[in-house]
């Protein structure tokens, strides 16, 4: 099926369904008891039902086979394997062992395909699957972390599937022009249903399904030769918030396992900002990176590197913003919460 085709069809299948789908979705989530319960943590006051995403997952899951190629099938697969996970821990909680193994298990056998796709020798497809398994693993938990203000995980998705669509297009890439379209509507529909007062919100179902599709296409970019600007562009605000984050706590002494609220994001909120203006301009910075990312597609090493430094520039200024506004460090926070 040719890539333009292929895309419509597979954001017209992935966005119908998720129209559809969620009406029914939220009050079956209520009859299963997914409520996620606000708690110290928590960036929301009213119980809400957790697992909105599902019907994106099958959504995307369904665009991918449009393809019928081992790789759209390996996609589609991968999105399934990592949200059946995630709905297991929506619904009753795995433990984190189990959880991370199984995530590896998944992203192993997806790297596997994937490195296999060009024929290489077995021992470096070996290697590769291992490496591509942490990177899926690694960004399907960054997904996670990030998804916890009203929309901010949708705009992302919707953002970083359009990015893909149009490398996939402009590289006559049929996996990336129709799985990046299949997210960025999967994303357009469910956004209604939790931009404003959130009505329901993405469950680990959603977040793990969307962040395997994101990284999966990210891996396919960078091994079809895309350059790392473009391929990671739409993943970098979510990768920047993440690590800036974690390194901070192992350098500060704190139990970096331990479940938190001081990402970049989170402390943007602490500082008075509404959810919405948080995914507002978290928004608009990562579609400034991606379209900057893009800008490595050209042959202009020189526009390149400016593009690098200005992309470089925002990010650095989001990790920076909380301090800029006055917002006390993580470790002032926590003092004054204990005092």
């Amino acid at each position: 099926m040719h890539g333009d085709l292929a895309s419509l069809l597979a954001a017209v299948t992935c966005g119908a369904f998720v129209t559809v789908a969620e009406p029914v979705t939220v009050p079956l989530l209520r009859r299963l008891a997914a409520i996620d319960q606000p708690n110290l943590r928590s960036s929301h006051t009213v119980p809400t039902p957790r697992g909105g995403g599902a019907p994106i997952a099958i959504g995307l899951a369904g665009a991918a086979l449009l393809l019928r190629t081992p790789v759209a099938l390996a996609f589609a697969a991968g999105v399934a394997v990592f949200a059946a996970v995630g709905f297991a821990d929506d619904l009753t909680g795995l433990p984190a062992g189990r959880r991370l193994a199984l995530q590896a298990g998944g992203g192993l056998a997806l790297g596997w395909v994937l490195a296999d796709a060009a024929g290489r020798p077995v021992l470096v497809v070996a290697a590769m699957a291992v490496l591509l398994s942490v990177w899926i693993t690694g960004y399907v938990n960054a997904f996670n972390f990030m998804d916890g203000i009203n929309g901010i995980s949708g705009v992302h998705a919707l953002l970083g599937g359009a990015a893909f669509t149009c490398i996939g297009l402009w590289r006559r890439d049929d996996i990336l022009a129709t799985a990046g379209a299949g997210i960025a509507a999967g994303a357009a529909a469910f956004l209604p249903w939790n931009a404003g007062r959130a009505r329901v919100f993405l469950g680990d179902v959603g977040s793990y399904a969307l962040g395997a599709a994101l990284a999966l296409l990210a891996a396919r970019a960078v091994l079809r030769g895309i350059p790392p600007e473009a391929a990671l562009g739409p993943l970098a605000l979510y990768l920047a918030d993440t690590a800036w984050t974690l390194q901070r706590r192992i350098r500060a002494g704190e139990p970096w396992l331990q479940a938190h609220r001081t990402h970049v994001y989170q402390r943007l909120c602490d500082a008075g900002w509404s959810h919405q203006r948080v995914t507002l301009v978290t928004g608009l910075i990562t579609a400034a990176v991606s379209l900057l990312g893009l800008v490595s597609l050209t042959p202009h090493p020189r526009l390149r590197a400016v593009a690098d430094l200005a992309a470089l520039a925002l990010l650095i200024g989001y990790l920076r913003a909380p301090a800029l506004l006055g917002q006390p460090g993580p470790a002032a926070q926590l003092e004054s919460e204990a005092v």
